[in-house]
C-alpha cells in the first residue's frame, strides 16, 4: 500500500486552487484552475495533495453536499527553512495564524488556513528523534 494523496473536499474550487499553487508555491500536475478535481506535487516525496469539488462528489455520497462542521484534520508540511518560508507566504498574500515558534525541542511551526478554513501546519525539524 503506498499513500497517494491526501484530497481536501473544497466549496470554492477556484480560490483553493489558487492558494495552493500560488501561495504554497505547489506544483499542480495539469493546470484546471476551475476543477472538479487538481493534484499538487510537493518539491520532495511522492504524495501529494489533491483538491476535490465537494458538490461534484456529493452526486456520489449524498451526505457530503452539507458543508462540515470544525476541523477535521490538519495537513503537516515540512520545510526546511521555516522562517524563510513563511516570508515568502506572506509576502503572497497568507495570513499566518501562529509562528514560526518553537513546538517542542525539536521542531518549530507555523499555522495558516486555506480559503475553506482547511489548517495547515508548517513544520521544521530541528534534530531528529533519539533512541531512549
Amino acid at each position: 500500500m503506498e499513500l497517494a494523496q491526501i484530497r481536501l473536499l473544497v466549496t470554492d474550487f477556484r480560490a483553493c486552487y489558487r492558494f495552493y499553487r500560488d501561495v504554497l508555491g505547489l506544483t499542480p500536475q495539469c493546470e484546471a484552475e476551475d476543477g472538479p478535481y487538481a493534484k499538487f506535487s510537493c518539491d520532495q516525496g511522492s504524495a501529494g495533495i489533491a483538491l476535490q469539488d465537494r458538490a461534484q462528489l456529493a452526486q456520489v455520497l449524498a451526505d457530503l453536499a452539507a458543508p462540515p462542521a470544525g476541523h477535521r484534520s490538519v495537513l503537516a508540511l515540512r520545510v526546511d527553512d521555516l522562517d524563510g518560508y513563511c516570508a515568502q507566504l506572506t509576502g503572497r498574500g497568507a495570513v499566518l495564524d501562529h509562528g514560526p515558534a518553537p513546538m517542542t525541542d525539536r521542531m518549530r511551526v507555523a499555522h495558516l488556513r486555506d480559503p475553506e478554513g482547511n489548517l495547515l501546519e508548517l513544520q521544521q525539524w530541528l534534530a531528529p528523534r533519539t533512541a531512549g
